[in-house]
């Protein structure tokens, strides 16, 4: 069975940034949060980073606290 693939998004000025992804490539993402960061051509920054992979890491500790219920 597939997984639901997972969805964060950033709206920054007249920008929004979508990041799909299935489960499991958590790692490819924070990756594509960086590469987009270290761009000096894109308003994405580092903070812009850390809020999606913080946002990225709570939605993985409520998964896990539902799991050992």
């Amino acid at each position: 069975m597939k997984k639901a693939a997972r969805q964060l998004s950033l709206v920054k000025g007249d920008h929004q940034y979508l990041f799909r992804y299935q489960p499991g490539n958590e790692a490819d993402v924070i990756g594509a949060f960086a590469s987009l960061a270290s761009d000096g051509s894109t308003e994405f920054d580092w903070f812009d980073a850390a809020v999606l992979s913080y946002q990225m890491g709570r939605r993985l500790e409520v998964e896990l606290d539902e799991l050992r219920s």
